[in-house]
């Protein structure tokens, strides 16, 4: 049996290149982002359970968003903020695979969830009358599992195909997670430049499906809403989809920018940086954008707290 690698650890350069003082400050601000990104993720699930009225496939999807948000930057993030203020920015060889898988398991269902939750919003707004037919709670719970299932599969898919590699030379990754494009770099071996473009051949495919279904979603709406002869009417049902919309461009556009951009034009520190928008970021707006621009969830939120507190108050 070969013997695939010879690296048995990796370094994580991160933010080790900033100024040292600086550290703490960034640590406090990454840790606080994240305090809340778990919190309001929590307080969104917590409302939604309590919540009868909310009991309601778009929800559903809405809690199953929240949980891959949570476990995605657990994957993530506390790692993240332990190396800010570490000497010892080590990772074992198998630390670091099962990082990449569940980072990206994480990151694809988010995406996959996405896309459901863009269908679910067609269906609502052009066969309003069948919507509970073609959206039932069976249906639903098959949906989110099929996500899951779809963001399990693509995870391992990488993880495999990476860390199948030769990893001979250099072990430093010059990112604060295990990124799959700097270790790409790292590998030895002729199959090295094909692997990496099956990977962003594989990557690019599935992110680029699910954006496609939605925006296909939206363009239906879009002529749906159209269709509606009052202005309060159309405005009223078009708010029904801000919030998600929000977040798809959100998401999309903050990926874009790290994977996009071209090569060679960053120094290595704002590279760092930008990485964060998408792994700190993106998941730290999330719920802020869900709980202000969704009226109902931040009427069942505002409802949840008088609940709580009114006993105290009187």
């Amino acid at each position: 049996m070969p013997n695939y690698s010879i690296v048995s650890e990796f370094i994580l350069v991160g933010f080790s290149t900033f100024p040292q003082h600086l550290l703490p400050a960034f640590f406090l601000f990454y840790l606080l982002m994240y305090l809340f990104m778990l919190l309001g993720n929590l307080l969104i699930m917590a409302t939604i359970w309590s919540e009868h009225s909310l009991h309601t496939p778009m929800y559903l999807f809405l809690c199953a968003l929240s949980t891959s948000e949570i476990l995605f930057t657990v994957a993530v993030t506390p790692r993240m903020l332990v190396d800010m203020l570490s000497s010892h920015r080590s990772i074992t060889f198998v630390a670091c695979a099962t990082q990449m898988f569940f980072s990206f398991t994480f990151g694809f269902t988010h995406s996959f969830l996405l896309m459901i939750m863009g269908y679910d919003r067609y269906v609502a707004i052009c066969h309003p009358l069948r919507y509970y037919m073609l959206m039932s709670i069976r249906t639903c719970a098959r949906l989110v599992s099929w996500t899951w299932a779809g963001g399990s599969v693509m995870g391992m898919m990488v993880t495999l195909i990476v860390f199948h590699l030769t990893f001979c030379g250099s072990n430093v990754i010059h990112h604060f997670v295990c990124h799959v494009f700097s270790l790409l770099k790292l590998a030895c071996g002729n199959e090295n430049s094909s692997v990496t473009l099956g990977v962003i051949l594989m990557c690019v495919s599935a992110l680029m499906g699910c954006l496609f279904l939605i925006i296909l979603s939206y363009i239906f709406i879009v002529a749906a809403i159209l269709r509606i002869p009052s202005v309060e009417g159309r405005h009223k049902t078009f708010s029904t989809c801000v919030s998600h919309l929000t977040i798809v461009i959100v998401h999309y556009s903050f990926a874009s920018i790290i994977y996009l951009k071209p090569k060679g034009s960053h120094s290595m520190d704002s590279n760092t940086l930008m990485a964060t928008t998408y792994t700190v970021f993106t998941p730290f707006l999330s719920p802020i954008i869900f709980s202000l621009r969704n009226k109902e969830l931040k009427n069942a939120i505002k409802k949840s707290f008088q609940r709580k507190f009114s006993p105290l108050n009187s």
